[in-house]
């Protein structure tokens, strides 16, 4: 590579003819050629065009050398399609190429063809195509593989109707396994696309890939484990065969090979019903997954993200290796924060005092994002763990006692959670943290001590006076501060009616809240308060104090249906950024997992589908709204009855088939896959949802009743409960 780097130099297109030119005469071997062709695709890679040259170029086909064929070909790649008048010239020389004696001339000439897709080369590319796909040569059948998918890609028809789409379905047997891989690759990339065949895998299919995965290569083996999701088990043991002959893959060196193959696992596990050979999986996944953590920061955080995502849905693959993530004094911190979520989600009774313990050590490091996530961290466990609560508490007011202000501040936000988690245990500890008022400064923090002492107001000695201290700045906080300092000091008057300071900073606040204020929400939430206070202060306290819900961790988890589609996307980006890959690439194919017999019964209560999405041939034109004007006829509809049919007609239902006997190739409307059932510990917390019906709109007034909706209150200000 170093002796080309001399050829990076920017040039001339008539110089570089001239020396074309000069090649043709005394360059036996052809030596000044190569040289000019080598500049040639220098300036190339360099950005520069080099066009112009296409003629002088392309007569360098005639060389019976593979190296200028190479650089000949891609020449034509990167300015075929701008120079498809001049295309005429190159289309014998492809043909000749396409049936020289050597596979490798052959196969650049039909990859070459495929990568110029106008009208005129695709002719012959077709024709070509269709021999090449039944060579005698391996290395030719994998490149024609690839080539079908190009030619689908552009002109669906015209491989349709030339039947490529069989022809690739045949390569699946083929006895080659680079032949089988590309072949799986081409059917997955023509199965994504809206407008494609349906990609499925019958139980025969299925196992002759899974013994093309040894001679594979790296790239080979994750596109057959890809494919291997589209297999769809119609027994629980026809699951588990193919569960256990695929586990062999997790010992395989790539990273990607790993976690792809915990994909189809993870998948396949959806469809066993022996829970022995699940825990079996699950304890061999952890290993490979552990061990993707000694690799540099960046697939560290691969891992860690499918990880999230895997546990959630399989504790028990590393219910035992919460100490695997703790941090190192030199990870970067997305790699620390992202261990913090999953020490969290690993935490239990057997190894809270070990995730405690170095939790209050990351809480006194110098970054301040990860000290502010590792507080939080404590007071999640403490809200998830009971048995660990006082521990809890213990180190959250240590930490209090650092007088830190962002510490203290993290502290306080989970502590009012800790409060309604707990009712009734704690609350002694709130002298303590009165005492680091001052020290609050971020909204956040400053509401939840508002909530605090609102709710605990008849606990607080002169919670009076230091809600009139809080609401000195009232216009000047924040919206979230303004709206927990409106509640507390309703709820100050509620536990201290009588009081006539208290009177006076409830009044206060709610004029502020009524007339300065500019916020609508809570403009509204001040003129409801005072109404409320004003009809009947005693339901007012029924309602402001109302028992609230319990605190739980269920909000953290993850819904059941959407955790099974994303696992179906372990090891891509969707993995990363747990979101499907529709939501944010133009035109991705969604996955989910589709019924069948084996399928777990809770599974198909969360059970989500995806649609395929079909284009309409044409632009839909919708008639804008307003009434018809004077002297235009209603425009007709743009589309005749039948225009939202695809080209390809739906086809007759087949009869019922059994797993070994089911199509390979499906057309059909839409792609539907489902989800699957676990273990009966996993399944705790889902509950079959009931559908809400819709209601029907009406064309009433929605405020004809609002007439005494508020009473006929006679002075509008706050009344004492002891005289409500």
């Amino acid at each position: 590579m170093s002796q080309d780097a001399k050829f990076f130099q920017r040039g001339k297109i008539q110089e570089f003819r001239q020396e074309l030119q000069a090649a043709e005469t005394k360059d036996k071997k052809f030596t000044k050629r190569k040289t000019v062709l080598k500049k040639i695709v220098a300036n190339i890679t360099m950005g520069n065009d080099m066009s112009p040259l296409f003629v002088d170029v392309v007569q360098c086909l005639g060389t019976p050398l593979l190296e200028i064929k190479k650089m000949v070909y891609l020449f034509l790649i990167n300015y075929g399609r701008s120079r498809a008048d001049s295309i005429h010239m190159v289309i014998p020389n492809f043909l000749q190429d396409c049936n020289d004696r050597n596979p490798l001339i052959r196969a650049l000439a039909i990859r070459t063809m495929s990568y110029i897709p106008i009208p005129a080369v695709l002719e012959h590319l077709t024709e070509q195509l269709r021999h090449h796909l039944k060579d005698r040569d391996p290395y030719v059948r994998k490149t024609a593989a690839i080539c079908v998918a190009k030619l689908y890609a552009a002109d669906p028809a015209k491989a349709e109707k030339g039947g490529f789409v069989e022809l690739l379905r045949d390569l699946l047997v083929d006895g080659n396994a680079t032949v089988v891989a590309n072949a799986v690759a081409a059917l997955s990339e023509i199965s994504d696309r809206p407008d494609g065949v349906v990609f499925k895998l019958n139980l025969v299919v299925a196992n002759k890939l899974i013994a093309a995965l040894g001679e594979s290569s790296e790239w080979g083996q994750i596109y057959i484990l890809d494919a291997l999701l589209r297999y769809v088990p119609e027994t629980h043991v026809d699951a588990e065969l193919i569960g256990e002959r695929v586990s062999v893959q997790l010992q395989h060196a790539n990273s990607a090979v790993v976690l792809t193959t915990i994909k189809v696992l993870t998948y396949l596990m959806n469809y066993m019903d022996n829970k022995k050979l699940r825990d079996h999986i699950c304890k061999k996944m952890g290993p490979p997954l552990v061990t993707l953590l000694s690799s540099g920061p960046e697939v560290q955080y691969v891992a860690l993200r499918n990880i999230l995502l895997i546990i959630q849905r399989r504790p028990a693959v590393l219910k035992n290796d919460v100490k695997v993530f703790f941090c190192k004094y030199n990870d970067p911190i997305y790699v620390k924060l992202a261990k913090l979520e999953i020490m969290y989600r690993l935490a239990s009774e057997d190894n809270v005092k070990e995730v405690l313990a170095e939790l209050e050590e990351y809480a006194s490091e110098v970054d301040i994002d990860f000290v502010r996530k590792a507080v939080r961290s404590i007071g999640r466990i403490t809200i998830k763990v009971e048995s660990a609560a006082d521990a809890c508490i213990h180190s959250l007011l240590s930490l209090i006692e650092t007088k830190v202000s962002y510490v203290v501040q993290e502290a306080i936000i989970v502590i009012k959670d800790i409060f309604r988690r707990y009712p009734g245990k704690y609350e002694g500890i709130i002298p303590k943290l009165c005492e680091n008022l001052d020290v609050l400064d971020e909204p956040e923090a400053k509401a939840s001590m508002i909530w605090i002492i609102g709710q605990f107001a008849n606990r607080i000695d002169h919670a009076d006076e230091i809600m009139d201290d809080l609401t000195y700045n009232f216009l000047e906080e924040s919206t979230e501060v303004q709206f927990a300092l409106v509640t507390a000091a309703v709820k100050l008057f509620i536990h201290k009616s009588s009081s006539e300071s208290v009177k006076a900073l409830v009044h206060k606040v709610l004029k502020w809240t009524t007339e300065e204020v500019d916020n609508p929400d809570l403009r509204d939430r001040g003129f409801m308060y005072w109404r409320l206070l004003a009809i009947n202060p005693t339901v007012a306290g029924e309602i402001v104090l109302s028992e609230k819900p319990v605190i739980t961790t269920d909000a953290d988890r993850m819904d059941r249906g959407a955790l099974d589609q994303l696992l179906l996307h372990t090891g891509t980006l969707s993995s990363i950024y747990h979101k499907n890959p529709e939501t944010f690439i133009r035109g991705a194919a969604g996955k989910a997992l589709v019924d069948s017999p084996a399928l777990n019964p809770m599974s198909r209560q969360v059970l989500l589908t995806v649609q395929r999405d079909v284009p309409v041939p044409g632009p839909i034109i919708v008639p804008g709204p307003g009434p018809i004007e004077p002297g235009t006829a209603p425009a007709p509809s743009p589309l005749p009855p039948d225009a939202l049919n695809t080209s390809k007609p739906a086809p007759p239902l087949p009869p019922p088939e059994s797993a070994g006997e089911s199509r390979l190739l499906d057309r059909e409307g839409s792609a539907e896959e489902e989800d699957e059932n676990e273990d009966e510990d996993e399944d705790a917390g889902f509950a079959k949802g009931e559908i809400t019906p819709v209601r029907q709109m009406t064309t009433t007034d929605p405020y004809a009743n609002l007439n005494t909706a508020f009473g006929e209150y006679t002075v509008d200000v706050p009344r004492s409960s002891t005289t409500g």
